[in-house]
Parts: structure tokens; C-alpha cells; sequence
């Protein structure tokens, strides 16, 4: 295996593109020597953001989609009709096995589409979930599904919890990591009917350490590794979470510049609030993998700015290094060769 990891990064998607994108690209080339990123997109464009910066030549390449699918646009039409976009380029080279990943702010159905049907699911995984880290009281935990498959099914949710399971204990190093299935209660007999015939199965399934429910509220303690849900009610947690944290940090500033007293409180306390709210941004936790794919394919936010993606490209390093997909294929024979006896 090269030591070398190649990355697709779409530099014309997300709304501070190609800008912030390319700065991304050259602060992870920067950082890391092992990386090599195939920024795609519009040549003359990209040239001349490039040209601003100073970096690793040999580290950047650039490859011509003359093509950009806008957020508004239909996903599955878009891929189709712009075979020469930016994010189809980036597909297509990680497909024929010209990068190892994809990273992209871009349209998020076009991402989830062109993962599935350019790059192609594992063999055996019935819907990629879209995974991300999220800051918790403990560290982090990884909710999954966030965006990609609102009306799941049992079997697909027991998948995410394993898939789940291999990426924390794999890139996060979680050990044996605690798995929770979001519900209105701790009672098994709670929720839909989804939860409800979801929940025996994860209680069957010996490759997970399932703990049962978990409450929203308890989400943000860390009470357990892996938050497992569809896609629906991922995405109505991660947006509040992310709009909840927003305005806590906006009011705490508001209520330090206040008056003099609390400017000179704010001060003394500058440093340790720092520190702490470090651990609540999402730029320093990278974008969300769209896992059980034949290669990686990472989302990041539309408003990402140069820093998340950076993170994001660098995640990739640690992906292919822990070879996940390997780990999520040995799984899912293991799962069937358990299901078969």
C-alpha cells in the first residue's frame, strides 16, 4: 500500500469555494507530506487562487472540470447531465482508484447520489450513513445516521451501529465503544416502530456493545460512543446541536462585554474559555464520512471555511492508514457467516 494518500478535493463546492478550498488544500499540504490532493474544478480559476500561496508543488495537482452542480439543483439530474462538474470528476477518480478519497462542501444529495452510484456501495451494505463526530462532554461521539437515509429500516440501522462501531474504536481508538440507539425513554418498550424492532436486533448482535436508549438530552454527555438513528432525526439533532452551540457561545460573549466588571472577569478567564470552546468547534472535528462505500467520500459543511478543510483532509490520512473499509467488509462476512449457522 502507498504511503502516499490521494485526495479529491471539489473546489468549487460549498459557498466560500474556490477560496477557502484551495487555502484548505495547501495549509494540509503544508502540514502533512504524505498527501497528495487533486484539486478539481475549473483550471484557470484555480490556478490563479493557487497562485497566491506558497506550498509543496508536488503536493497539488490540478485536475479541469469545467462544470459546478449548484445546491439547488435536483442531485440525481445533476449528476447525470454534468459528467464534467466538479464533484463528478472527484467521484470518478476515486472510483477508478486515482485517489483514495473524496472531500467536498458541495451539494449534499449530489454527494450522497454520485457516493452510491459512481463509487459504488461495499458489497453487502444496504445505505451508506453519513457519520459525524459531534463534542460531547466526554470527547466525542459519532451520531450516524446524520443525512443520508430518512426512511431506514431495521437491518440498515444495525448495519450503521457496526459500521459505527469500527470507525470509533479504528480512528477515534475508542476501545469497545458504547453503542445507543436514540429514543423518547429509556424503556425498550418506547418509541416508533422503527426503534422498536430495531432494538431487539441490536441486542442480538454480539460485533457491538449495545447499551440501549439514549435520550437526546443525554447525547451531549457522552452517555454513550456510537448514536445510532436514521437519517431524519440525525439531522434534527445535529442541526439543533450546532444551533444550540452557536447561540450559547454568542451569548456568553454578549453577557462578558457587558459592562466593565464583566470585560475585566472575561479577561482572567479568556484563556481556560478558550480551551474549552476549542472542544465545541466543528471545523476541528473534519467532515462527515459516507461510510460502507467502495472509497471514502467525506461531506463537510457548505459554510466550511479553510480549517475544517484541512481536518478533513487530513481524516483521509487515517482512514485509508486503518483500512476501514477492509474492517467494514470483514464485518459484514462475519455478520452473514453468524446469520447462516
Amino acid at each position: 500500500m502507498s504511503n502516499i494518500t490521494r485526495v479529491a478535493l471539489d473546489a468549487m463546492g460549498g459557498d466560500n469555494a474556490p477560496g477557502e478550498i484551495v487555502r484548505g488544500a495547501v495549509e494540509a499540504a503544508r502540514q502533512r507530506s504524505d498527501i497528495k490532493i487533486l484539486l478539481t474544478g475549473q483550471e484557470a480559476l484555480l490556478k490563479k487562487t493557487l497562485s497566491e500561496y506558497t506550498y509543496p508543488e508536488e503536493q497539488i495537482e490540478i485536475v479541469n472540470a469545467t462544470e459546478v452542480i449548484d445546491t439547488a439543483e435536483p442531485p440525481v439530474m445533476a449528476i447525470r447531465r454534468k459528467k464534467d462538474s466538479s464533484i463528478v470528476v472527484a467521484m470518478k477518480l476515486v472510483k477508478n482508484g486515482e485517489a483514495d478519497a473524496l472531500v467536498s462542501a458541495g451539494s449534499s444529495g449530489a454527494i450522497l447520489v454520485g457516493g452510491q452510484v459512481l463509487v459504488g456501495r461495499i458489497k453487502g451494505v444496504e445505505r451508506p450513513p453519513l457519520a459525524p463526530l459531534i463534542p460531547t462532554a466526554r470527547g466525542v461521539s459519532l451520531l450516524i445516521d446524520c443525512g443520508a437515509n430518512v426512511d431506514a429500516r431495521p437491518s440498515h440501522l444495525v448495519q450503521f451501529a457496526n459500521m459505527g462501531s469500527i470507525y470509533m474504536e479504528n480512528i477515534i481508538g475508542k476501545k469497545n465503544p458504547t453503542v445507543g440507539i436514540v429514543n423518547i425513554g429509556a424503556e425498550e418498550e418506547k418509541g416508533n416502530a422503527l426503534v422498536k424492532e430495531t432494538f431487539p436486533l441490536l441486542k442480538e448482535c454480539r460485533g457491538i456493545n449495545f447499551v440501549g436508549s439514549v435520550e437526546a438530552r443525554d447525547i451531549p454527555a457522552g452517555v454513550v460512543d456510537v448514536v445510532v438513528c436514521e437519517a431524519f432525526v440525525g439531522n434534527v439533532i445535529l442541526k439543533l446541536y450546532e444551533g444550540v452551540g452557536g447561540t450559547l457561545i454568542s451569548k456568553v460573549k454578549e453577557g462578558m462585554m457587558g459592562s466593565l466588571r464583566s470585560k475585566i472577569g472575561a479577561l482572567l478567564v479568556k484563556p481556560a474559555l478558550k480551551s474549552t470552546l476549542k472542544d465545541f468547534d466543528a471545523s476541528e472535528y473534519g467532515g462527515a464520512p459516507l461510510l460502507g462505500l467502495n472509497g471514502l467520500v467525506v461531506k463537510t459543511h457548505g459554510s466550511s471555511k479553510a480549517k475544517e478543510v484541512c481536518t478533513s483532509i487530513i481524516q483521509c490520512v487515517t482512514f485509508k492508514e486503518q483500512q476501514i473499509n477492509e474492517k467494514i467488509k470483514a464485518a459484514l462476512r462475519l455478520e452473514k457467516e453468524r446469520k447462516e449457522d
